[in-house]
């Protein structure tokens, strides 16, 4: 059995310190032991489960589908808190499993996936009900001198905009090798490119579906 394992964390400081990592990197190796199994490669990734677009966990992926291994995690949350999210893997086809609870079949992953995701929508509304609470007591907070300091920073509407282009080209490149293994199949038209992409569990930049308009622009950027 080959499979690959998906570290992550969620900030940029638990991912220098390997705070959090160790711990997941010692279940996956634990795991990989006790079933004899061998590791094919392993990605870290440092970003919010809270969104879908991860560069790391899309190469995990198309590894895994490329040479057949199976997708390991420390713990099922550690994929994502975003129910939709897992189950549209789940329905995909994608295989994975969760270093402590490897015997999960799908219908224990759904129900987990929705607790997991009312776990996040808890930590949601506790972190506005604390928010709102500081400004109660009248604590400003935020930036007081608004986008006129994003201005003076040159960090405004084209600081974004730029930063959305190039998330864009990196999640072009990210999806290349996976581009070029559907048109070595045969599948080369918009429609079937973003059909192909979309039973595969792949998401777009924003974290949508694939339509032929998205295709196009993915592979003007590939090119």
């Amino acid at each position: 059995m080959k499979i690959v394992c998906y570290l992550r964390v969620s900030t940029v400081k638990q991912g220098l310190s390997g705070l959090g990592l160790d711990a997941q990197r010692q279940a996956v190796e634990q795991y990989a032991s006790v079933t004899g199994a061998q590791i094919v490669a392993t990605f870290t990734e440092t970003e919010s489960g809270k969104l879908n677009t991860r560069p790391q966990l899309e190469q995990a992926l198309h590894l895994s589908k490329v040479t057949g291994a199976t997708l390991v995690i420390a713990k099922l949350d550690r994929l994502s808190r975003n129910a939709a999210f897992l189950l549209t893997m789940r329905d995909a086809g994608v295989k994975f499993i969760a270093a402590d609870m490897p015997q999960a079949n799908e219908l224990t992953i759904g129900i987990m996936a929705l607790v997991a995701q009312q776990e996040r929508e808890a930590i949601s509304k506790r972190t506005k009900e604390a928010l709102q609470a500081a400004k109660r007591r009248g604590q400003v907070l935020g930036n007081p001198n608004g986008a006129a300091a994003l201005h003076r920073a040159c960090k405004g509407n084209t600081a974004g905009l730029e930063v959305i282009k190039a998330k864009a080209a990196q999640h072009a490149l990210n999806l290349k090798p996976v581009i070029e293994s559907l048109q070595g199949i045969g599948i080369t038209s918009l429609g079937a490119v973003a059909a192909a992409l979309n039973e595969r569990g792949m998401l777009t930049p924003r974290g949508g579906k694939w339509h032929k308009s998205s295709v196009s622009n993915l592979l003007s950027r590939i090119s």
